[in-house]
């Protein structure tokens, strides 16, 4: 698995690449950098909005630092999003996490 440097280094060179942000965001909550990872989670979706799994893992994180309100939010527009895609494998995961949080 690539370091946090090296997919940084990647990312250098393909700025707009949400499956780079998606990783490197990824890598920073395994290590309970929240708002880090938070911050490209945002990048990613900005980039791609039907990038379904990075509305769950924000809003992961935003629960992992009790912003639960934020969280819920994060997930709504998740679900909506996988429902204009068609996902019913991502809108059921989204919704799932949802009614754990409610």
């Amino acid at each position: 698995m690539p370091t946090v440097a090296q997919l940084e280094d990647l990312l250098a060179e393909s700025p707009d690449d949400p499956f780079l942000l998606y990783g490197i965001a990824q890598a920073y909550a395994k290590a309970d950098r929240h708002e880090v990872a938070i911050r490209f989670y945002d990048r990613c979706l900005a980039i791609d909005p039907q990038y379904c799994y990075a509305y769950y893992h924000k809003a992961k994180s935003l629960d992992s630092l009790e912003r639960q309100a934020e969280a819920t939010g994060v997930l709504e527009a998740g679900i909506e999003q996988a429902r204009a895609l068609d996902d019913a494998h991502a809108e059921a995961e989204l919704t799932t996490l949802l009614e754990d949080y409610q």
